[in-house]
């Protein structure tokens, strides 16, 4: 039975690889033949209006008043040009069957490439449920969650001390979590955002005991990476009673951990600013000129092993890499066990560099790096950051390192998962397999 599974599986990756590649084909047959020599200028004019679409969100986002303005009619007026003109040459439907064609072959190609890459996860034990677990919940955290799936209750009723932070004052998180764990608390829990799980989590792996994610939060990155259901955060209470346990890597800044990144630079600065919480868009629209073009800030210097980054406006140091070159899975992580940082830093200093950041991971201006430690130093004595959501400001130079499967995490042992393991597309690698 198992090699006849095998055989099929096989099969319908071959297959797949041919309809991926009838239809990459069909997308280059069907601009050649509805449009001639023409088609080169159909190509020549698209990717002239993306460009000039990249190069005025740049100028949109460096001027102010009358310049920003007209930089964001134009960055928005390219791409409707473009499609203007097709209509004009009576080519639009074969520029828009084409695309699709072209984006259909790609799509079933990344399919039929990751058939025989394994399921993306983390390996699971099997261990005893927690005696005293303690969950510390943040009832305003992702707009009220803990109430509006009666955390609360829920977690009590399956025996579990909960500690409900004060929505009027500022409390120590890691103090509350190292008294829960004097008191005797075998696991702890964070129903909240990724910045009070960060904290947390410090205080488990300290104490080595289990940590326990509640999706309660507004983004639940650590939670979707962990495959955790982000739309019913009251699922994850499974965990108590049915769980697994998994060992996942954290990072640190200095001897603060966090789960998913720290952030440096113009976002870093922007989220600093007492304004940002209330009004987002103006206060990063006011703050990002002077940012972007080094009138304001530190110039910062990025050290990793042998390689030094020399001045980026921005800087993401992450808890294991990010996925690159896949719209797909961007913001996700194809491992939490790694043992590496993920770096990326964003040099820009005009329009005609923003443009080239249409090339992804091979522009000039953008560096991808993993590491087992990053140093952020800078022309002034403290900088800002932003670590998994939490503003900060820190003396330089900042260190950041990563604790090899230092976290044990407790989850459901039934649970959406995570997003299987993407293969690059590779239409040579594709050809062989449809011929094989």
């Amino acid at each position: 039975m198992p090699r006849n599974s095998g055989a099929r599986g096989r099969l319908v990756q071959r297959w797949s690889a041919r309809l991926a590649l009838a239809a990459g084909v069909a997308a280059v047959v069907i601009l050649l033949v509805f449009a001639g020599v023409r088609s080169i200028a159909l190509l020549g004019a698209g990717l002239a209006g993306l460009v000039i679409s990249a190069a005025s969100l740049w100028w949109a986002l460096t001027l102010r008043g009358i310049g920003r303005l007209l930089a964001f009619t134009l960055a928005a007026g390219a791409p409707l040009a473009v499609m203007a003109l097709y209509a004009w040459a009576e080519l639009l439907w074969v520029v828009l069957v084409s695309l699709t064609s072209w984006a259909l072959g790609v799509s079933i190609g990344v399919a039929a490439l990751s058939m025989d890459r394994e399921q993306a996860g983390l390996p699971e034990v099997r261990t005893a449920p927690p005696k005293r677990p303690c969950l510390i919940m943040n009832p305003r955290s992702g707009g009220g969650k803990v109430g509006k799936f009666h955390l609360r209750e829920m977690a009590e009723a399956l025996d579990a001390d909960v500690l409900l932070l004060d929505a009027a004052h500022e409390q120590d998180v890691v103090a509350l979590a190292d008294k829960a764990v004097e008191d005797g608390a075998d696991l702890l829990g964070v129903a909240g955002g990724d910045g009070t799980q960060a904290l947390v989590a410090g205080v488990a792996a300290r104490h080595g005991i289990p940590f326990m994610v509640i999706s309660a939060g507004t983004r639940n990155h650590f939670a979707l990476d962990l495959g955790l259901d982000r739309d019913d955060p009251s699922t994850c209470l499974d965990a108590l009673t049915d769980g697994v346990e998994l060992r996942v890597d954290l990072g640190f800044i200095g001897e603060r951990a966090f789960v998913n990144n720290a952030s440096f630079g113009a976002y870093a600065a922007v989220v600093q600013s007492p304004a940002y919480r209330d009004d987002k868009v103006r206060t990063t629209l006011q703050t990002l000129p002077d940012l972007l073009t080094r009138r304001r800030g530190p110039r910062l210097t990025v050290r990793t092993g042998d390689t030094a980054i020399d001045g980026p406006q921005a800087v993401l140091v992450s808890n294991n890499p990010y996925r690159m070159g896949d719209p797909a899975g961007l913001g996700r992580r194809e491992a939490l066990d790694s043992g590496a940082l993920g770096v990326l830093g964003v040099s820009v200093d005009n329009a005609a560099q923003a443009a080239e950041l249409l090339a992804g991971r091979h522009a000039p201006g953008l560096t991808a790096l993993t590491a087992q430690e990053v140093v952020i130093d800078a022309d002034e004595p403290e900088i800002d950051a932003g670590v998994d959501g939490e503003a900060l400001t820190l003396p330089t130079p900042v260190r950041c390192t990563i604790r090899p499967r230092a976290l044990r995490v407790r989850v459901p042992r039934h649970r959406p998962g995570v997003l299987r393991t993407r293969a690059p597309m590779d239409w040579r690698r594709l050809g062989k397999l449809a011929l094989s």
